[in-house]
């Protein structure tokens, strides 16, 4: 599949046959023209919609949620030195080239999901701060009740702090750090992207 470079209001090749295509489809609409786009005014009529790695099936896994007896209160960390509470509610074991991977789980109550509960992954990886965004990325999953679920990194988004302005933003703590590099969701919001 070609890389989606955010070409404006063209579709993305493929959209009508991949719900991630259109979700970066609508996405890049909602920033354009919303009246809460995180990309600052002055940018805004040049913009040309974000930059995606290429959607990547296998970098989508079926995971479990191994929930922990007595989830920890705790406080993560922003960029802006605040903190917000969460909850460490787990981690989801993976396999990526054959070596094993884990990343740690945290409940949020928060606006984004209509302040419902919600399971929020915050992490870097080896692309951090060169082909994505420095201060990592986030993948939210609504809870259930099975305990499974589709960990798809096609669906990584950066943080509103990525665009510029005055966001705070939770940073991924250093338990969700990964060596590896997952060439998948969003890039860096670049400079290409202002005209």
């Amino acid at each position: 599949m070609a890389e989606s470079e955010g070409s404006g209001p063209a579709p993305h090749p493929g959209a009508a046959d991949d719900p991630v295509l259109r979700e970066r489809e609508q996405k890049d609409r909602t920033y354009r023209q919303g009246p809460d786009s995180p990309i600052p005014e002055e940018e805004r009529a040049g913009f040309r919609g974000l930059t995606y790695f290429p959607v990547d099936p296998a970098l989508r896994f079926e995971v479990k949620l191994n929930r922990y007896e007595r989830p920890e209160r705790i406080r993560l960390g922003t960029n802006t030195g605040e903190m917000r509470d969460a909850l460490r509610y787990g981690y989801f074991d993976f396999t990526l080239g054959g070596a094993p991977f884990r990343l740690h789980v945290y409940r949020t109550q928060d606006s984004r999901s209509g302040g419902r509960p919600y399971l929020f992954i915050p992490f870097r990886d080896a692309t951090s701060g060169q082909e994505s965004y420095g201060g990592g990325r986030y993948i939210d999953l609504a809870e259930n009740t099975t305990g499974r679920y589709r960990l798809d990194f096609n669906r990584a988004y950066n943080p509103l702090c990525a665009y510029g302005g005055e966001f705070s933003c939770p940073v991924p703590p250093e338990e969700n750090r990964l060596a590896a590099a997952i060439r998948a969701g969003e890039k860096a919001y670049p400079a290409s992207n202002r005209r």
